[in-house]
């Protein structure tokens, strides 16, 4: 048998040299490569000299100790391989029903919603008095065609955006968009009416974006944060203008969050009262009279998601306002990605292995 610095052929005498075959890198390293296929009856070495030598599984016996120590760590180094691009192969297919798992899950959602709601259709009747579950039901499902409408609606603008034409163009479509934006608000409002609880807790939205929900929807403050640095340069008057709309929104909300604890602090002392005592204790008038006083402070809490509202909407209205036409399209594509990018978070959280 030849040494391997050698440039004759080993085995079965065939002989390839990397120059012809167009695989050499001219490396004047050891090549420990682990895409060579395990069924294959040959085995491939780089040696220094820039040839391959062909060894025969049969003359492996044959070779030299530090032949076979070569071999070895070749072959452990294709059965490391294999292992990994089987367990790669498991965890993609296990992804991939994972992802079909969710879809059937979203639709036996959605269908279950449906029923639902034409079953409470046929208890109430004529629907004049609607219950809370109906109203929550009725609710998600207009969520559901409202996003999809935004999502169309965002798609024609950054095309238009794309294409470079005119600002008329691109007016059209941001005042539509600001207009789908209170057409939300105005759902929420309706809703909230019947089932404030529902709107507040944001169970018609994704996990990720209930993580970051605030009095049932965004904060103001944070939305201008994440879009000062993605829009076009900006005026001094027009930084002043965010500037003094992002403290303003921001005192707002802490306003609003102070009212919320104290409203549940109230609601605390109120539940916790000595003077209501046990339930069964027969002094029934006094414990209605304190659950009264309990319903009374929990009906402000429609006014809390209604300000909530009006201060997300206000404050879209005076950046669409602070901002070029342009510049408010180039805004609404950030808001719009940034919440598409929470719904994909969620999904992908939920379709995770779960080991």
């Amino acid at each position: 048998m030849v040494g391997l610095g050698g440039g004759n052929a080993l085995g079965n005498g065939h002989f390839e040299n990397w120059g012809d075959s167009g695989l050499a890198d001219n490396s004047q390293q050891t090549d420990t490569s682990t895409d060579v296929d395990t069924d294959d009856k040959n085995q491939y070495i780089r040696v220094p000299s820039g040839a391959v030598t062909v060894v025969d599984s049969v003359d492996q016996s044959s070779a030299r100790p530090g032949d076979q120590k070569t071999l070895r760590r070749l072959a452990q180094n294709r059965e490391a391989a294999r292992k990994s691009r089987l367990r790669k192969k498991a965890y993609v297919q296990q992804l991939e029903t994972s992802r079909l798992r969710l879809t059937q899950l979203e639709d036996e959602l959605k269908r279950a919603r449906q029923q639902g709601l034409y079953m409470s259709a046929g208890i109430c009747g004529d629907q004049t008095h609607p219950t809370g579950l109906n109203v929550a039901m009725a609710f998600d499902m207009d969520y559901a065609r409202w996003l999809e409408e935004h999502q169309r609606l965002v798609n024609e603008l950054r095309s238009v955006m794309n294409s470079h034409l005119g600002d008329a163009e691109l007016r059209v479509l941001v005042d539509g968009i600001m207009s789908h934006y209170d057409e939300i608000f105005r759902l929420k409002g309706v809703a909230a009416k019947s089932d404030v609880f529902h709107m507040l807790s944001g169970m018609w939205k994704t996990p990720a974006e209930r993580c970051f929900m605030w009095l049932g929807g965004f904060r103001s403050s944070e939305l201008l944060k994440i879009l000062g640095n993605q829009l076009e340069p900006l005026t001094d008057q027009q930084l002043m203008g965010i500037c003094n709309l992002q403290q303003s929104s921001q005192q707002a909300e802490d306003a609003l969050s102070q009212g919320m604890e104290a409203l549940q602090q109230s609601l605390v002392e109120t539940l916790s009262s000595n003077s209501l005592g046990p339930t069964g204790s027969g002094n029934v008038a006094d414990y209605m009279g304190h659950m009264a006083i309990a319903m009374g402070k929990l009906s402000t809490l429609e006014n809390f998601l209604y300000q909530a509202d009006l201060l997300r909407q206000q404050t879209l209205q005076q950046l669409h306002r602070i901002l070029t036409t342009r510049q408010a399209a180039r805004a609404l594509l950030v808001i719009s990605d940034y919440m598409s990018r929470l719904r994909a978070l969620s999904s992908l959280w939920l379709a995770r292995p779960k080991n």
